[in-house]
């Protein structure tokens, strides 16, 4: 059977903390627009189920004077993505779906978030909260892009709204997913694990309007938890990329502090003493970076032990690995170390034959980048001696599973 030909059957969670204010109004749109969604979203069946997350008012009661939903009643409160979970694990829809009980969703774009799943391969479709029509606060609107401008960047892969609290997915991708956080970051959470984990992610934009009732959301206190969660998708994910980012940083910075000072010694042939703090903030950042730069190179190679492990890699994480193998690493250390002896020679000659060094031969200036080139060879040694490690612990792995699952390898031999 073709995927054209599958029956579709969309379950619709609705998470409810006390919002006796909303949770009539929002059922009542999500029954209306049942016969829309399933004309125009491709969808056979639509499932309605509300989780009421510990609510103390009149949500529940609320909810039960409708008929053709489900209500599952949470006694304490456990949390909006705990609710989530709930209300997908009792779902019977080969889509799960959910939006928020305070009004700010139109449950008729349920209808264009299945076609796009069902048209255009998605394996999550999120509505967007930011485009023309939304009426989100700017405090929150501007949270929102922050996240998300970091999100693509450390994923290489863009949405416009990370926390959108109205999307559908396959049930298929939600073992992908899993585990997710309780909470309210439940959703950036998602999105970032979706994105890192190589999903079909698609964004429909849709109107957004001023919620009913009080928003549980606090600013501050929310906003680090989210920024929290995107940081601690990259580093299961793809860790190399915060390092890379961390890396592109320094760089800039010292190569910023450094730029007057070797302009000037160009010209001079000289540094004058006052530079020196410049200098060392320089050398500071330099170092930090290069030490991010091995951290890279290191976390690429032990994210390919992680049981989920993704086997594509980017170019530069590819790149920055190379650097540290073989010949690579013997030329980056061997010229470490030239660039050292010629800065650090001529002082170190002269305080073997004479017992002192005067500045001519050795100059602070010299000094200190003489260290840091021989720093960076023992950091370079270092990463590459693990990096070693590292393969052998794949190839143990590897071996281990090969004299576990005999049978694999019979197949790929009798299939070459």
């Amino acid at each position: 059977m073709t995927e054209s030909d599958e029956k579709w059957t969309l379950t619709i969670v609705i998470p409810a903390y006390n919002e006796e204010d909303a949770i009539g109004s929002t059922i009542s749109r999500c029954l209306d627009a049942r016969e829309m969604i399933k004309r125009e979203g491709g969808v056979d069946e639509v499932e309605i189920i509300v989780v009421s997350d510990g609510s103390s008012d009149r949500t529940v009661e609320i909810a039960k004077t409708f008929s053709d939903i489900g209500v599952i009643v949470f006694e304490h409160n456990r949390g909006y993505g705990a609710a989530l979970k709930e209300g997908f694990a009792q779902g019977k829809g080969n889509l799960v779906s959910f939006l928020d009980a305070d009004g700010t969703c139109d449950p008729r774009v349920f209808a264009q978030l299945c076609r796009a799943v069902i048209d255009q391969g998605g394996d999550i479709v999120l509505g967007s909260r930011l485009g023309p029509d939304t009426k989100m606060p700017a405090i929150r609107k501007l949270g929102n892009r922050i996240f998300a401008a970091l999100l693509g960047f450390l994923c290489g892969q863009w949405v416009t709204d990370t926390g959108s609290g109205m999307r559908v997915m396959r049930r298929s991708s939600l073992e992908r997913l899993y585990p997710l956080p309780d909470g309210l970051h439940f959703t950036p959470s998602m999105s970032t694990r979706a994105l890192m984990n190589g999903l079909n992610v698609i964004e429909v934009p849709m109107p957004y309007e001023e919620r009913i009732g009080t928003s549980k959301l606090s600013v501050i206190h929310d906003g680090l938890r989210f920024l929290r969660v995107i940081v601690e998708g990259v580093l299961c994910y793809r860790p190399e990329r915060l390092f890379l980012f961390g890396f592109t940083f320094c760089a800039i910075v010292s190569l910023l502090l450094a730029a007057y000072p070797i302009e000037y010694y160009v010209k001079t042939w000289r540094v004058e003493d006052g530079m020196i703090y410049r200098v060392l903030i320089g050398f500071l950042f330099a170092s930090v970076g290069f030490l991010q730069l091995c951290g890279a190179a290191l976390a690429n190679r032990m994210s390919a032990l992680r049981p989920l492990r993704r086997e594509d890699q980017t170019f530069w994480a590819s790149t920055v690995s190379l650097m540290f193998e073989g010949k690579a690493l013997a030329a980056l250390i061997g010229l470490a170390l030239v660039i050292a002896l010629w800065l650090l020679g001529p002082g170190l000659f002269e305080y073997l034959t004479t017992g002192k060094v005067s500045p001519t031969n050795l100059h602070w200036s010299r000094l200190l980048v003489g260290i840091f080139a021989i720093l960076s060879a023992f950091q370079a040694l270092i990463t590459g001696v693990l990096l070693r490690v590292l393969a052998i612990w794949r190839v143990q792995e590897e071996l281990r599973g090969r004299r576990a699952h005999p049978e694999v390898d019979r197949r790929r031999s009798d299939d070459s």
